[in-house]
C-alpha cells in the first residue's frame, strides 16, 4: 500500500484510511469489526479514524487491534457535549474529558491526532477549543491535533498555525473544499484526510442504503442525478455501476493535498475491493477534468448553492 507523508507532522500515512462510523453506528458484531481491522493492517492500510459521538466505535477498535497498535496512525475527534461527561459542547472541560475516555476505550496511551468535530467557524475564531487540543498534546495525551469539517470553517482552520491536520469532504459529489480548502492546506504543509472518498455511494438507490444512510446519502444522490455521469465517459471500459467505488476514490486520491482517503464498511469484501481499488493508483487526468466539469456544469444550473455537505 502506497503510503504519503501526512504534511508536516512527520508521520506516513497509507493513501487508503478506515473511517469507523459505519462500525459504530451500523451496530456491527464485534467478530466483523476484528476481521476487517486486522485484514487492512495485515494488508498495509495503517491509519484508523474514529470519533466519540460514533456509538461504540472506540470501544471496538481498541478491542479488535489495540494490541497492534504501533501498527497504525490513530485519528479520534471530539467537542460535542456527552450525558456521562462533564462539560458543555466546546468547553475545555469537555474537550479534555472526552479526550481521556477516548484513550480508556482504545486501550492506548496517546492518540496520534485528536480532531475538533466540525465546530462551527465562530467557536474556532474564540480559540479555546484550539488551547484545550494544545494543552492535551503538551500533556502527551496527543501527538498532534487539528480539525474535521468543511466550508468556511476548515479553510479557516487551514490558516491556523497551531494545528497539523484537517479532515474534510472531498469526493465526486462534494468538490467545493477541493479549491477552498486543499490550495491553502498544501501552502500551511497540513495533512489532509479526505472524508466521504466514495460519496456515500451516490449512485445506489438511497432504499439499498442500510440504515441511517438511506437519508444521510440523499443530498449526494440528488447531486450525483444532476452530475449525469457515465462511466464510457471517463475512460472506462466496463459500462455499469460496479466501476463507480473505484472511480470515485481513484478521483479523490488524485486531488493535490489529498494524503489519506477515509473509507468505513463492515465488510471484508468491501475493504479488499476498496484496497485493489487503491492499488490501482489516482484517476487518470482525463477523467479528472471530466468529472471537475459535471460538477461545476451541475452546479451552476442547481438551485441550490453546492456548498461542501456537512
Amino acid at each position: 500500500m502506497e503510503t504519503r507523508a501526512l504534511g508536516k507532522t512527520g508521520l506516513k500515512a497509507s493513501v487508503l484510511g478506515f473511517g469507523a462510523a459505519p462500525i459504530g453506528v451500523l451496530n456491527a458484531p464485534q467478530t466483523d469489526i476484528d476481521g476487517v481491522l486486522n485484514l487492512l493492517l495485515d494488508k498495509g492500510v495503517n491509519l484508523i479514524d474514529t470519533a466519540a459521538n460514533y456509538a461504540s466505535s472506540e470501544e471496538a477498535i481498541g478491542k479488535a487491534i489495540a494490541a497492534r497498535r504501533k501498527e497504525y496512525i490513530l485519528v479520534s475527534k471530539c467537542g460535542q457535549a456527552f450525558p456521562d461527561l462533564k462539560g458543555d459542547a466546546w468547553s475545555a472541560e469537555i474537550i479534555r474529558n472526552t479526550i481521556d475516555r477516548s484513550l480508556q476505550r482504545l486501550q492506548t496511551d496517546y492518540l496520534d491526532v485528536m480532531l475538533l468535530h466540525s465546530c462551527g467557524l465562530e467557536i474556532l475564531q474564540q480559540g479555546e477549543v484550539i488551547d484545550a487540543l494544545l494543552a492535551a498534546r503538551d500533556a502527551g495525551k496527543i501527538r498532534f491535533a487539528g480539525y474535521s469539517g468543511d466550508n468556511e470553517a476548515v479553510a479557516y482552520a487551514a490558516s491556523l498555525a497551531e494545528l497539523s491536520v484537517i479532515e474534510t469532504s472531498v469526493n465526486i459529489c462534494d468538490q467545493v473544499n477541493i479549491d477552498m480548502v486543499l490550495p491553502q492546506a498544501i501552502d500551511t504543509g497540513l495533512g489532509v484526510l479526505a472524508k466521504r472518498p466514495i460519496a456515500n455511494a451516490a449512485w445506489k438507490p438511497l432504499n439499498d442504503q442500510p440504515g441511517f444512510y438511506s437519508e444521510y446519502a440523499r443530498k449526494y444522490t440528488e447531486r450525483w442525478s444532476e452530475m449525469d455521469l457515465a462511466v464510457d465517459d471517463l475512460g472506462f471500459a466496463e459500462s455499469n455501476d460496479s466501476s463507480w467505488p473505484e472511480i470515485a476514490l481513484r478521483f479523490t486520491l488524485a486531488q493535490p493535498g489529498v494524503h489519506t482517503a477515509i473509507i468505513g464498511t463492515t465488510r471484508t469484501t468491501h475493504a479488499i475491493a476498496n484496497i485493489t481499488a487503491a492499488l490501482k493508483g489516482p484517476l487518470p487526468s482525463a477523467a479528472v477534468a471530466e468529472i471537475r466539469a459535471a460538477f461545476r456544469r451541475a452546479a451552476a444550473e442547481s438551485s441550490d448553492t453546492w456548498q461542501g455537505l456537512t
